[in-house]
Formats: C-alpha cells, sequence, structure tokens
C-alpha cells in the first residue's frame, strides 16, 4: 500500500447530524477495529465513521 492511499487517523471535533443504526461484522473484525481504536486514542465508533468516509471517497464501481 502506497502512503497516498493509506487512511490517516484524527480526532474529530464534535459534529452533528449523525445516525444510528447497526451492523453486524465477525468477530475478527471488531478485535481488530478495538486494537486500532485503542492505538489511535480514538472510540471505535469514531474509527468507523472515519474508515466509512474514506471508503467512500475512495471507491470505484466497475
Amino acid at each position: 500500500m502506497n502512503s497516498e492511499s493509506k487512511l490517516v487517523i484524527r480526532k474529530r471535533a464534535g459534529e452533528e447530524g449523525f445516525k444510528n443504526f447497526s451492523i453486524r461484522v465477525p468477530n475478527e473484525i471488531v478485535n481488530k477495529l478495538d486494537e486500532i481504536s485503542q492505538r489511535a486514542n480514538v472510540s471505535r465508533n469514531e474509527l468507523i465513521s472515519i474508515m466509512l468516509d474514506y471508503a467512500i471517497e475512495h471507491c470505484e464501481i466497475k
């Protein structure tokens, strides 16, 4: 993975306009998310939001 495609995790200031919803993910992914969130000092919820933002911006549909 080159440095341009890496996801940089930064804490976000308090934002409004969020919606709650549930998803089901394998335990292995939850464990990885927890590890990354602890290392980055952000909540799992905030990390998932950051990752979803990144994925949406870098998504290509063929």
